[in-house]
């Protein structure tokens, strides 16, 4: 007999039944999960890693420092850092507004937040450029005093600050909400200053939101593709990413060499995703 246990209102019920879950059991969960990481993580990234070798180690190494594909990966990760350095800035402040300040038109601006993840990438790319080109409304303002946006390393970071800004934004803004005011105020009767209240309490609780908002806004950043190439020009060492680099090795059915670039994109993503986790554990020791 399995044990039972009783109610409040005198039903009883064998103990098995209190193991009963919504989800199937952990063998069945263990499968399902096994099997479409496989198929849809490790299965693709085993190929990518196998491609390059076709022509060697040393065609693999020859790939990647040449001096093209090297410069094209040294923009894609310049102007990604950048950009998700800057939203990480900017997105706190953003988040900040919308949470503790009422104002006319906040909610159509908490919609426009979102606005990077509805827009197809091309026609965000064809908005920027149309824009920032010499010829459009901002672009031609700088280009009189001879600062060219588009067809540049500037235009390929704006474009990415533009896609990675949402990350921030909604990784931050639902901790600030859960933040109470209440504990700020405390902060600022036992005389704390603003910086001080902003370091000791408002920072320790979005500091998980903001690495992780980061993490994502950089992957997005290194990996994108149509936002960028309708801005950045495409001009072989000063404003070629990565991505279009490995599109033109595939027209050339290179695809060693694009999966060559593909992995050296990878080596500098899984670098930073994994400074970035060292981070986090730094911080959950440290309490914040």
């Amino acid at each position: 007999m399995p044990a039972e246990i009783s109610s409040q209102d005198g039903f009883i019920a064998p103990k098995a039944f209190r193991r009963t879950r919504v989800i199937p059991g952990f063998t069945m969960s263990l499968g399902i999960t096994i099997f479409f990481v496989s198929v849809i993580v490790i299965i693709p990234l085993l190929a990518l890693l196998m491609r390059p070798w076709e022509n060697g180690f040393s065609g693999f190494i020859d790939t990647l420092f040449d001096k093209r594909v090297f410069a094209a990966l040294k923009i894609s990760f310049l102007c990604s850092l950048l950009a998700a350095l800057v939203n990480l800035f900017v997105g706190v402040l953003i988040a900040w507004v919308l949470v503790r300040y009422d104002f006319p038109g906040k909610k159509l601006v908490d919609a426009f937040i979102d606005m990077p993840f509805a827009l197809p990438t091309a026609v965000s790319g064809i908005a920027l450029s149309a824009i920032y080109a010499p010829n459009g409304w901002i672009g031609g303002f700088f280009d009189d005093f001879g600062i060219k946006i588009a067809y540049s390393p500037i235009g390929i970071f704006i474009a990415l600050v533009f896609i990675g800004l949402p990350f921030i934004v909604r990784s931050v803004q639902p901790v600030l909400s859960e933040l109470e005011a209440e504990v700020e105020e405390a902060a600022e009767t036992l005389g704390a200053s603003p910086l001080q209240t902003f370091n000791h309490v408002i920072l320790p609780a979005i500091m998980p939101a903001l690495l992780s908002g980061f993490s994502l806004a950089f992957a997005r950043g290194m990996g994108e593709y149509g936002s960028v190439i309708f801005i950045a020009g495409n001009i072989p060492y000063v404003s070629e990413i990565a991505p279009l680099l490995i599109v033109v090795k595939l027209e050339e059915y290179d695809y060693a060499g694009a999966a060559s670039v593909g992995i050296g994109m990878l080596m500098i993503s899984f670098a930073i995703l994994f400074a970035l986790n060292l981070t986090q554990r730094y911080f959950a020791k440290k309490g914040l």
